[in-house]
């Protein structure tokens, strides 16, 4: 068991090295380790950083995988929000790491407790939220909104469970908050035949997020105002645009892409629901597929000897910047620090946020 009072090795030492030399460092810290330490490897992870991985996948799958595990260290190469979720779900004595600390997500950073919490103080204004409104945060979150929605009866969902969260979520009460994705939430409750004119945007910043005590009545899903920046860049102009030139193509894309891009799909669903989709299409298929760079280059390169061209839908190069600072420097730095006795970037949910974030979390497993 590695003693946290052990000398810390700065990461100082490691920002020169080239990456074919931490490549070599990260796999001798590794070989050490053995299976006391495990990494994890997002979908959307950079490609030097994926390889090491010993689970892939998207953040809830590698959690609960994770904590099924018997190694004590949990090493998570995606984002703060997904080393949060590690820990919550690990077994006692399991420790969660993110081996860059600002390695964070700007979606989940759009929706904060100060500004839900507000909103709920507003909605009471109105209504009354604890006997009408349920609180749905997506997974891409930080824990305390987690928390939150375990504390006032609300629930987590997942890109590939939203539709079952949210009929759960209707059959207690008549409203949902949906935070802080509005894509996702609109585009689920499209799927559920909810008209888009009861479905209307909260903006955090505005008085009573901007509606009319009517307009608050009358929605169905109150959508925070929030998005992934690396989805809402794709235009329903590229869609457009890609069918002229392969009019027997088909086009993925995941909920996070804006409304109308969504409508221009043959196919919408989740990242492990695209590779899926992909796969099992026939050989020589061509896709235009709307996420993350990293992942549409990998699913590019695994599919090519079957014939399927797989191409990014952006005309510009985009992918998520900042899991991408998990980079080869910072793995090595972390692995041989707990080779050296050290936990570096230790990710510790409190406990009562914890506590409350698992109810939420347990609900969603519960349902889905």
């Amino acid at each position: 068991m590695i003693e946290m009072e052990a000398a810390t090795i700065t990461f100082d030492r490691f920002k020169p090295l080239a990456d074919e030399a931490c490549e070599e460092r990260i796999l001798a810290a590794r070989a050490k380790l053995g299976k006391q330490a495990m990494i994890l490897g997002h979908h959307y992870q950079r490609v030097d950083v994926y390889k090491h991985a010993d689970l892939t996948g998207d953040s809830l799958k590698l959690s609960k995988l994770a904590a099924q595990t018997d190694a004590q260290y949990i090493v998570f190469c995606g984002v703060h929000f997904m080393a949060e979720v590690a820990d919550i779900l690990s077994k006692p004595g399991q420790v969660s790491i993110l081996p860059d600390l600002n390695a964070g997500c700007s979606m989940a950073d759009m929706a904060n407790l100060a500004k839900v919490e507000r909103a709920w103080r507003e909605l009471a204004t109105v209504l009354d939220p604890d006997q009408h409104v349920t609180p749905v945060t997506y997974i891409n979150s930080a824990a305390d909104l987690k928390a939150f929605c375990g504390e006032h009866g609300g629930i987590v969902c997942t890109s590939s469970n939203a539709r079952a969260i949210l009929e759960w979520s209707f059959k207690r009460r008549g409203k949902v908050l949906f935070f802080p994705d509005q894509h996702l939430g609109r585009w689920t409750g499209y799927l559920m035949d909810i008209p888009l004119a009861e479905m209307l945007v909260w903006d955090p910043d505005e008085e009573l997020g901007g509606l009319t005590p009517q307009q608050i009545k009358m929605a169905k899903i109150l959508l925070w105002k929030g998005h992934c920046s690396v989805h809402q860049m794709f235009q329903p102009q590229h869609v457009l645009r890609w069918r002229e030139q392969n009019p027997s193509g088909m086009v993925i894309s995941h909920p996070e892409c804006r409304f109308d891009v969504c409508k221009l799909s043959d196919y919408v669903g989740s990242t492990d629901f695209i590779i899926r989709t992909i796969a099992a299409s026939p050989p020589g298929t061509r896709w235009l597929v709307g996420t993350e760079l990293n992942l549409v280059n990998r699913i590019a390169e695994q599919f090519k000897p079957q014939g399927k061209v797989v191409q990014f839908m952006a005309p510009t190069v985009c992918m998520c910047s900042t899991m991408a600072r998990i980079d080869p420097q910072h793995l090595a730095w972390t692995l041989e620090n707990l080779v050296a006795g050290k936990v570096v970037n230790q990710i510790k949910v409190p406990a009562h946020e914890a506590e409350l974030a698992r109810i939420a979390l347990d609900r969603m497993l519960a349902v889905s």
